[in-house]
């Protein structure tokens, strides 16, 4: 069983800047993305951020020139750097790993989230 640990979610102030982190511990079989979403109150989960297995960035609309998503598939962890961070960036954030499989199997992993406060 995968197991997602996040951390570096916390309170700053508009303009600030968090780094979080998610460490994977577990095997992991076949093709698999690692990335983030983030759920608002009162909002669905979306996509922040992930990077596939061949190493390709994907991005919400909404944090394109803000944030900046890494992996490290040798160590299975996966970074999001949040630069210019705005009140709307405020949510629970969720780690993820999407693993395909060579029948096209999708399962997805999650963490249990580190909360992103942005407020003055």
């Amino acid at each position: 069983q995968l197991q997602l640990v996040e951390s570096g979610g916390g309170v700053v102030q508009p303009g600030g800047s968090l780094r979080l982190s998610c460490a994977a511990s577990g095997s992991i079989w076949g093709s698999y993305s690692m990335g983030w979403y983030r759920q608002a109150p009162g909002k669905q989960r979306e996509l922040v951020a992930r990077v596939t297995a061949d190493g390709t960035p994907t991005y919400a609309d909404s944090v394109k020139g803000r944030f900046t998503v890494s992996r490290d598939s040798l160590k299975n962890t996966v970074s999001l750097q949040m630069n210019s961070l705005k009140p709307d960036d405020t949510a629970l954030y969720y780690c993820n790993v999407q693993i395909t499989l060579a029948a096209g199997t999708v399962t997805n992993y999650w963490g249990r989230g580190t909360q992103v406060t942005v407020s003055s």
